[in-house]
């Protein structure tokens, strides 16, 4: 057993859970009252939770969940690791400061020299490290001004597919119409969007090799070409491993011709690790497959070991702007950064981005067996513990790779079936077919065998119901 496996904790073990019907508890009917219609995730997973620990969650209702969602990827080490609940505790009876704004301490030092000491060489010796708000979009809304600044051009290039947050800046560079739709006009309008190699769905229709040689040749035509029409950006911004846009990897070969046509046009490339990052994928930075150096990372959710913090690290050639040129309250939270800190050398420590190999590839062996028996799972894909399933229609039309179209009316059926089943997964990807598993780095092989099992189940049901 590693010792991941032998230092999680756990909640006392559960049989899966009977089918249920969900309750409406008093808490889940005042939320509903009392929140904004724009709450998600509790229309989808109607649970008031109650009490965590490792991967399991349970609601007030005493029932227990396997947490395949783990905070969107917030939670590294899953709920209330002991490592990360000792660093916070730490701070609280050393009586440090809990709001410096950007003031230093000796734990924000000590987190910028763990932070800088997971970086690939290449960046590690040019960075520079901006501590922005609590939340990813703010590290993509910091890097964005960060870019225009140091190379004096406005628009940049983002991607079919993409999502970097929800704030105006961020949004615009979304790939999704759905949320921005509503709005009208965007503020930022200065972005032109990319085809993403996308292998199931090649937007080339060629798939492979050839699919991942004309989007490089695409490229570095629109680059290069002065009849294009588009103006040299002052950044492309892409996901190594796109997550809301359904689990897709980027092919390494691929990131590897993008870095080099950025490089060559003195376009700065921005990678959001933020939710990809902390050996979700098997490294320790998903751009790390690929063996490139970007110009700019945005990082948060497991950087603050579950509790809010984001920040930009890049190369100390963009480092133009001035003194306030970007700033925030919420940017010195020391718990957060004791808690990070905690996570970083656990990481390290116990190797969990192995572990996240290890356990993805059980992961996915699993889910590639039902595969073989369920024609519906057209697509099974991801790095790590980052992976996604396409759910299709074995009775449509294929498109042009002769792959079966999407089976929006299925996701949701089987999302209800698992949480039936006592187990959380997310939804993402075009018309929102594709299962998403993002779970904590620490679940055991144990684990990974019981949340296939409940899987499996929940889609034998829903292809029933």
């Amino acid at each position: 057993m590693s010792s991941a496996s032998r230092l999680a904790q756990v909640l006392p073990a559960a049989e899966p859970q009977a089918l249920y019907e969900f309750t409406d508890s008093p808490l889940l009917l005042r939320q509903q009252q009392q929140e904004s219609n724009a709450r998600s995730y509790p229309r989808r997973i109607p649970l008031a939770l109650k009490r965590a620990r490792g991967i399991y969650l349970e609601d007030v209702e005493g029932r227990q969940f396997l947490d395949c969602l783990a905070g969107a990827g917030t939670l590294a080490l899953g709920h209330n690791h002991p490592v990360v609940i000792e660093a916070i505790q730490r701070v609280l009876a050393d009586e440090l400061p809990l709001h410096t704004l950007d003031l230093t301490t000796p734990v924000k030092d000590r987190f910028v020299q763990d932070l800088f000491g997971l970086l690939p060489e290449g960046l590690r010796r040019e960075a520079k490290i901006q501590f922005c708000g609590p939340t990813g979009t703010d590290a993509v809304e910091a890097a964005l001004k960060l870019v225009r600044i140091a190379t004096g051009r406005s628009t940049v290039m983002s991607f079919q597919g993409a999502y970097h947050g929800m704030s105006q800046g961020a949004l615009s560079l979304m790939g999704s119409l759905g949320p921005k739709r509503a709005l009208g006009a965007l503020l930022n309008n200065n972005v032109q969007f990319l085809p993403y190699p996308y292998d199931y769905r090649c937007p080339f229709g060629l798939g492979g090799e050839a699919g991942v040689r004309a989007n490089l040749h695409y490229l570095e035509t629109l680059f290069s070409d002065p009849e294009a029409g588009v103006q040299l950006p002052a950044a492309v911004i892409v996901e190594a491993v796109q997550g809301e846009g359904g689990m897709i990897p980027a092919d390494v070969q691929w990131l590897r011709g993008l870095r080099r046509i950025t490089e060559q046009h003195g376009v700065a490339l921005i990678v959001d690790e933020i939710q990809s990052g902390f050996a979700r994928t098997g490294k320790m930075f998903a751009f790390e497959h690929a063996g490139i150096v970007p110009d700019v990372v945005t990082l948060s959710k497991a950087i603050g070991g579950s509790l809010p913090l984001a920040v930009v690290v890049y190369r100390d050639w963009l480092d133009q702007w001035g003194p306030g040129a970007h700033a925030g309250t919420f940017r010195g939270n020391q718990m957060a950064m004791a808690a990070g800190s905690a996570v970083m050398n656990y990481l390290v420590e116990h190797d969990l981005a192995a572990h996240a190999e290890s356990m993805g590839q059980r992961l996915c062996a699993h889910l590639r067996q039902l595969q073989r028996d369920y024609p519906q799972l057209g697509d099974v894909r991801g790095r790590g513990l980052m992976l996604g399933v396409e759910l299709v229609d074995p009775n449509g039309v294929p498109d042009a790779l002769g792959h079966p179209p999407i089976c929006p009316l299925l996701a949701p059926k089987v999302q209800r079936e698992c949480l039936r089943r006592g187990l959380i997964i997310e939804l993402g990807g075009r018309h929102g077919a594709v299962v998403r598993f993002l779970p904590p780095l620490i679940i055991t092989a144990e684990q990974v065998d019981e949340v296939a099992e409940r899987f499996g189940d929940a889609l034998r049901a829903a292809l029933v119901g």
